[in-house]
């Protein structure tokens, strides 16, 4: 089989690396890729966004299945347009991408489906968001998000009523996230643990995958602003079988029946994000594609060969023999990131160490804001590396990914030091 991921970060440097070492995939490329991904692959400088670009990539090089990493392409409607030259992918159509492009859509449709999440109200001026906000009706604290996509930054979780304010004038009135804040959903907060859940789809069936924890904040002890994600630990302990089988019945099985009734039936991969409270599970959010950095931790795990149910998911063709068999291990992902970042960084700076990372047990290290400038790597981005290490328990693989982090260097690197302490 020869496979194209499309992408250029850590999702799917780990993707890449676990379909190129399964000996049924005889070729892989990657579009538009980055230095890490040049060891394992073929790789191709495409723009993410040019989907017919990537769709002559994929007939020139005589691809059987396309794997979809982010997200901007699915909004593009590249898997319509693959569709379209009957070229298989895996990934969803651009209207069944609305679970996660439109967070007005993702509520709408759990109210209409009966999918348990927060209570909410949808607001299409900044006045109407003010009034919901002062009337107190959702509680405090309150979350405001921006209804598109907005770089994982277009959700605020406000102590208050003026952090709710200031939030929603940053979405609607300073137009901060540009058209994706010309609506807001406001939510009333929940309580629990989050996690975070996976599963593989075909439009009809689904196949349950494992589940992740992630950490989101800079800095530790969960201080500071929000990211596009600092570490992540799989799976989660919080998630059982019981857990797993109660979301697979409460929350994946209605998506499925209501995305294919709504007319866009939903294939790709679903991550489903999730706050366990004392009600049971409730969706914090959807997401249309694999996580980053879960994506990093869970892959070193998959111990059965994954490109088999992708390309029975694309050809709408899971049944009770499509399942994925998981490691008897545990991961921690530790992000390596540039310093300012969440905010503004500075690029360029040299990369040492990754070889004698790579070599402590149990460890891979995934690329994802790296290039290559006058044949030294250099950083390139704000989440720069993904140190993941595996181990038979936490403390195994929490001390394995530490040990090769400290190997790395770069100037002004930054990094969390309590990535998966809460399993301890």
């Amino acid at each position: 089989m020869r496979v194209l991921v499309v992408g250029s970060g850590g999702r799917e440097h780990a993707l890449a690396a676990k379909l190129g070492s399964e000996r049924a995939v005889s070729y892989i490329c990657c579009a538009p890729g980055n230095p890490g991904m040049e060891k394992i692959a073929a790789v191709e400088r495409i723009d993410i966004s040019d989907t017919d670009a990537l769709l002559a990539l994929a007939l020139r090089e005589r691809i059987d299945l396309t794997v979809v990493g982010p997200e901007l392409p699915l909004e593009r409607g590249l898997v319509d347009r693959f569709g379209e030259a009957q070229c298989r992918v895996f990934g969803p159509t651009r209207a069944a991408s609305q679970l996660e492009c439109s967070k007005v859509f993702a509520k709408e449709f759990m109210a209409r489906h009966g999918i348990p999440t927060a209570r909410y109200r949808v607001c299409t001026t900044a006045e109407q968001a003010f009034a919901v906000v002062s009337s107190g009706e959702l509680g405090v604290p309150v979350v405001v998000k921006a209804d598109g996509l907005a770089a994982g930054k277009g959700v605020v979780v406000a102590a208050n009523r003026d952090e709710a304010i200031d939030a929603v004038r940053a979405a609607m009135v300073d137009h901060r996230f540009g058209a994706a804040g010309s609506r807001v959903v406001l939510e009333e907060c929940l309580v629990g643990p989050e996690a975070s859940f996976f599963a593989i789809c075909d439009g009809r069936r689904a196949v349950p995958l494992t589940s992740a924890q992630d950490h989101k904040r800079i800095f530790d002890g969960d201080r500071g602003p929000n990211t596009g994600g600092m570490g992540a630990f799989a799976p989660s302990p919080l998630v059982d079988g019981a857990m797993q089988a109660r979301v697979m019945r409460e929350i994946v099985d209605p998506v499925l029946n209501g995305m294919r009734a709504e007319g866009a039936p939903y294939s790709g991969f679903l991550y489903v994000g999730l706050m366990l409270t004392c009600d049971g599970p409730r969706v914090i959010e959807f997401n249309v594609r694999f996580g980053d950095p879960e994506a990093q931790v869970v892959m070193p795990l998959i111990a059965s060969d994954l490109h088999p149910v992708l390309d029975a998911a694309a050809r709408g063709a899971l049944d009770e023999s499509s399942a994925v068999s998981m490691k008897p291990q545990v991961s921690v992902g530790v992000v390596l990131a540039s310093a300012g970042y969440p905010g503004e960084i500075r690029v360029g700076q040299p990369i040492t160490g990754l070889d004698e990372a790579n070599a402590e047990p149990g460890v891979m290290v995934f690329h994802a804001g790296t290039a290559m400038k006058d044949n030294q790597l250099v950083t390139a981005g704000g989440r720069v590396l993904t140190v993941v290490a595996s181990g038979t328990d936490y403390a195994q693989a929490r001390d394995r990914a530490y040990a090769a982090a400290a190997r790395v260097r770069f100037e002004g690197m930054q990094y969390r030091h309590d990535i998966g302490l809460k399993t301890l």
